[in-house]
């Protein structure tokens, strides 16, 4: 993705369900439960590099031993600096005392059994370290301590936080964090004081009482009544004090979220690879958490998934495939080398399959894989027309002859790399695309001048903004015939609200190609038309809202769209001629069968919240307000 975007968060939750000392004695230390955090936060960096945090909890402590530890960092390099915090903390004690295991448990920080991390991306508002997960509800009853760390935005916070309201809170913060931190709070006290009062009844003591309520607490109850108003996206992990964590997914398995157990240990993690990696694993050893369901990990280690809300039609988030999660998982890598493939046809038509005189490449390095597939698409075709060649010389056909048949194959080359990232004190905004416009570097003596078309792969195009002010620019100092941009994603119309960092339709240049085209061909009271039906929409319910943006692409093609996207990027200067290829929704569903959820090119919301913020979302544009629809 060449515009630069921040999106999916990251989660990592880590079990050992053996005492410490088994660990030190087979691995040779203590820490491998750390370790293994560390491992895991590390292979999901891509996920996020705005902070980083974990917390641990130590099980079966004595009353007055610290029991709970958390770091966040919202340094430059979070995770590096999280776990060097926790190395500084080490070096203050002598080796012996911090390979001693019951010395660590009793004094040592993140000794524990129990350990949630967290990498952030900040879709939107404040890179604050208060805003950095693990999130923390403190109370001196352990049952009542509630950590969180999630990858998950809410469409219905306002709704929400009303709640907690009309329950007598006073929330300290407006934000889908401490939202769904003090919602799920709020339900695990009640459940807290449903046990105490059961047994108060019977005569017990409060502190039988509190041992009772550490064994008995039914925390998957506890998510089922605090989830029933959640509208949205959410993998969302959390440990409570006393010892029981989970991970719960959303009924349409938008964010995704995966969890291997042995023996000795129950890991989880945002994706499956990274899992595979750190725990040396074969990919059917690593399940997905089903839609709907938490897996939810008891004082005791014994594990079990449950379901919390009832599943719906599975609507996992494409974008995961397309580009968010490691290209390295199996089924991933394989998905993206079709979408590079299934474009093969087109971009041999925009350059009338001249691929002599064509070099394909790649930009950004993301786009790696699906442009194998691409590659694999044009040495299919060559295969064809070598054998078509070869019969219809029959006997004419000489040695010479067959080397040059045999010898064409696509001309591929890394064209541009990206320079090390510019820093600079200029703002006045000439200036500032001046420097933009040198975010790449490219490779020359490559292409013919004025013969050769350049054919580049992104995985896709949001904004186009890096595309206009810089690499189409680089890319047309090298004097090819033709630019061909070719994005293995659809064309993005519409704003997401599940996670991504894509909420404003006047971003998007696809949406800006849809309302030029409209005032060109002068049917600008269609505009206004769609501004007064989505005012009407948001003032319906919910659950009876349609999506009414999409009457601005209903009246063009996705071809004719396509093409006023190439006239907008192509500038004066600009020298070649440019043209834009997408993937189609039908090459999509094709290539990614198995994840359907695409709402940020079709306008399908799998929530009702989706279709608020979508209507609401043009509103904004029409009106000139700057900010999230949700």
């Amino acid at each position: 993705m060449s515009d630069q975007i921040k999106h999916e968060c990251g989660i990592a939750l880590i079990r050992l369900r053996k005492p410490l000392e088994y660990y030190q004695e087979k691995y040779g230390t203590w820490r491998y439960g750390l370790h293994k955090l560390h491992l895991l936060m590390e292979k999901q960096h891509n996920r996020g590099q705005d902070g980083a945090g974990f917390a641990s909890v130590k099980l079966n402590v004595k009353p007055g031993t610290k029991y709970f530890d958390r770091i966040r960092s919202n340094h430059s390099t979070p995770i590096k600096d999280a776990f060097g915090q926790v190395s500084e903390l080490y070096s203050k004690f002598n080796n012996d005392d911090l390979n001693n295991v019951d010395f660590a448990r009793k004094n040592v920080p993140f000794a524990g059994e129990l350990y949630l991390g967290h990498l952030r991306y900040g879709t939107f508002g404040n890179n604050d370290i208060s805003y950095v997960h693990p999130v923390v509800r403190a109370n001196n009853w352990k049952s009542k301590n509630l950590v969180l760390a999630g990858n998950f935005n809410l469409t219905n916070v306002d709704e929400i936080f009303n709640n907690l309201v009309e329950y007598g809170q006073h929330p300290k913060d407006y934000s889908d964090t401490v939202t769904i931190l003090e919602n799920i709070g709020h339900f695990l006290d009640i459940e807290n004081q449903r046990i105490f009062d059961y047994h108060k009844a019977t005569g017990k003591t409060n502190a039988e009482i509190s041992n009772k309520i550490e064994s008995e607490i039914d925390i998957a109850h506890v998510l089922r009544t605090s989830s029933k108003r959640w509208d949205g996206g959410y993998a969302i992990g959390g440990m409570v004090g006393h010892g029981d964590s989970f991970v719960v997914r959303d009924p349409w398995g938008i964010r995704p979220a995966f969890y291997y157990q042995d023996e000795e240990i129950v890991v989880i993690a945002s994706e499956r690879p990274v899992i595979q990696t750190v725990m040396n694993v074969d990919i059917n050893d690593v399940k997905e958490i089903k839609p709907g369901h938490a897996i939810v990990i008891k004082q005791d280690g014994s594990l079990k998934e449950e379901e919390i809300r009832e599943p719906k039609e599975r609507k996992s988030c494409s974008f995961e495939r397309i580009y968010f999660s490691r290209g390295s998982d199996a089924s991933i890598y394989e998905e993206r080398k079709k979408l590079g493939e299934l474009l093969t046809e087109r971009v041999l038509k925009a350059v009338d399959f001249d691929i002599d005189n064509t070099v394909f490449s790649y930009i950004p390095n993301t786009a790696e894989t699906a442009f194998y597939g691409l590659v694999k698409g044009v040495e299919n075709y060559l295969t064809a027309q070598k054998k078509k060649e070869i019969l219809e010389l029959g006997d004419a056909l000489t040695p010479s002859k067959l080397d040059k048949i045999l010898n064409a194959k696509p001309r591929v080359e890394k064209i541009a790399i990206k320079d090390a990232k510019l820093r600079t004190f200029i703002t006045e905004d000439n200036s500032r695309d001046d420097l933009v416009g040198h975010v790449y570097d490219t490779t020359y003596g490559i292409v013919k001048n004025h013969i050769d078309n350049l054919v580049i792969l992104d995985d896709s195009i949001v904004r186009g903004t890096t595309l206009k002010k810089s690499i189409i620019k680089i890319l047309d100092r090298l004097n090819p015939k033709k630019i061909v941009i070719v994005s293995s994603a659809p064309q993005i119309r519409y704003p997401d609200c599940y996670g991504i960092d894509m909420a404003k339709l006047g971003d998007f240049i696809a949406f800006k190609a849809a309302i030029q085209l409209i005032k060109d061909n002068g049917q600008e009271q269609l505009i206004e038309k769609v501004y007064k039906d989505c005012i009407e929409e948001v003032r319906k319910p919910k659950e009876k809202i349609e999506n009414k943006v999409k009457q601005i692409f209903d009246v063009f093609s996705a071809e004719q769209i396509s093409q006023k996207i190439s006239e907008m990027l192509k500038t004066e200067e600009i020298h070649a001629e440019v043209e834009v290829i997408y993937q189609s929704i039908e090459g999509l569903h094709e290539a990614v069968p198995n994840d359907t959820g695409d709402w940020y090119f079709t306008g399908n919301y799998p929530t009702c919240g989706g279709m608020k913020v979508v209507n609401r979302s043009f509103i904004n544009y029409i009106e000139g307000i700057n900010e999230r629809a949700y």
